[in-house]
């Protein structure tokens, strides 16, 4: 029997770790200092206090007070757009470059979306197709459709590597009973402290139907936008200038991901590629993962995913109070909540195999906001950004983490330590 309180205290956990502190920067990461932010090696182009915040999505398409947004019911076709992001009424470059490097700063600067522009809008899917043989054969005109598209989405990202002086691209994937502006303002905090690097995409699926049974109509929304986020991620990595895709999701923005990946995966190695060559992906961060993880065990890692992958990192917490409710409503234990201490030994070792892949016990975090602590601790913030920024491993030292056992990882509550 579904237990009707328990979906309502996980709406209440869940949709105020996603909105409530979503509006505000972040709290400086911890690896800064006084003015210690790394404006210096931000192209001239990014230094401004009104940045570009690009995005792909299938929701609809709506007005707010007169301002191009995105709802929360469902689009057949996908949207490509750019929302200009104003950090702080009367901020300059340099005032929020400063207040940026200071860890303890009274000043708490707002976000607010000034514009949502949509620059390109792909074809409705399905296509229209015929059975030829026994196989589906879209049309030309579809094909032609398609191929143009793909190529102005394509050219505008190669404009924009070139104007951030990286061939790099940072995506973020909100979780569950998020808005479209959650979405916008996590990656402008996760971009932003990782040194505005590269060119920063927010994937944002028709996630926040509220509600009482708002949980699993996100759910049934998060597979249904597995299609499209494989389009997107395919004409992504097709552009030969691109070399590395970092890609850092929450909550059920991790199913989202983790699924679309693994179809990606397969496709690949069943065209006789290597993966991690033709999908680019360097950084996959899964933060707070709202995952089954029997079904990690056997999907993800019996299929050598993190062998496809640069990098895997997942931050867990076992005191994450919204994933204890999801445990207890879908009967599975959550990835997101799993420590080393609670795994049998034949799991130990099969995890110990995976060498890409770091999993990483946060501390110290709890409370109503704790599982959105990726970018509401400094700790975290300040590890992803420096995920991003260099690719380092755990135990490296820009990530002085402490060592549990195999790939297990601590992060202390004073971090770095």
């Amino acid at each position: 029997m579904i237990n009707l309180r328990l979906i309502f205290i996980l709406v209440t956990l869940i949709g105020i770790s996603a909105c409530s502190p979503a509006r505000v920067l972040a709290p400086t990461p911890n690896v800064f200092t006084n003015d210690a932010y790394p404006q210096n090696d931000i192209p001239s182009a990014y230094r401004t206090t009104q940045p570009s915040i690009f995005y792909i999505t299938d929701r609809n398409s709506e007005m707010s007070d007169g301002v191009q947004t995105y709802g929360t019911d469902r689009s057949s076709s996908m949207a490509f757009g750019v929302s200009t992001v104003s950090f702080g009424k009367g901020q300059n470059w340099q005032s929020l470059s400063d207040a940026s490097g200071q860890i303890e700063r009274n000043e708490k600067i707002a976000f607010n979306i000034v514009e949502n522009r949509e620059i390109l809008r792909f074809d409705k899917t399905p296509t229209p197709f015929e059975v030829v043989n026994g196989r589906p054969v879209q049309s030309p005109e579809a094909v032609a459709s398609y191929n143009r598209k793909r190529t102005l989405f394509q050219n505008q990202i190669r404009e924009q590597m070139r104007i951030a002086g990286k061939s790099e691209v940072v995506i973020f994937v909100p979780g569950f009973n998020n808005s479209f502006e959650d979405g916008v303002y996590s990656l402008a905090d996760i971009w932003h402290f990782s040194g505005r690097r590269g060119v920063p995409i927010v994937y944002s699926w028709p996630s926040g139907a509220g509600g009482l049974f708002g949980y699993f109509t996100d759910r049934e929304s998060g597979e249904f936008t597995v299609f499209h986020f494989k389009e997107f991620l395919k004409q992504l990595s097709q552009i030969p200038e691109l070399e590395k895709i970092h890609i850092v999701a929450h909550s059920r923005g991790t199913d989202v991901t983790t699924t679309t990946l693994r179809e990606m995966i397969i496709a690949v190695r069943n065209q006789g590629k290597n993966p991690k060559t033709t999908l680019k992906i360097e950084n996959l961060v899964l933060a707070a993962p709202d995952l089954d993880f029997a079904i990690v065990r056997q999907r993800l890692i019996a299929e050598g995913f993190g062998a496809a992958i640069g990098q895997v990192t997942v931050y867990m917490n076992r005191g994450d109070s919204a994933l204890g409710i999801s445990q207890r409503l879908m009967a599975g234990q959550r990835f997101g909540r799993l420590t080393q201490g609670r795994l049998k030994e034949a799991d130990r070792d099969i995890f110990s195999e995976v060498k890409t892949v770091s999993f990483i016990n946060v501390e110290g975090v709890k409370g109503l906001t704790g599982h959105a602590y990726y970018r509401t601790n400094p700790n975290v913030l300040s590890d992803i950004g420096t995920i991003i920024q260099q690719s380092a491993r755990p135990g490296s030292p820009s990530r002085p983490l402490k060592h549990v056992q195999g790939n297990f990882w601590s992060m202390p509550s004073k971090y770095p330590f």
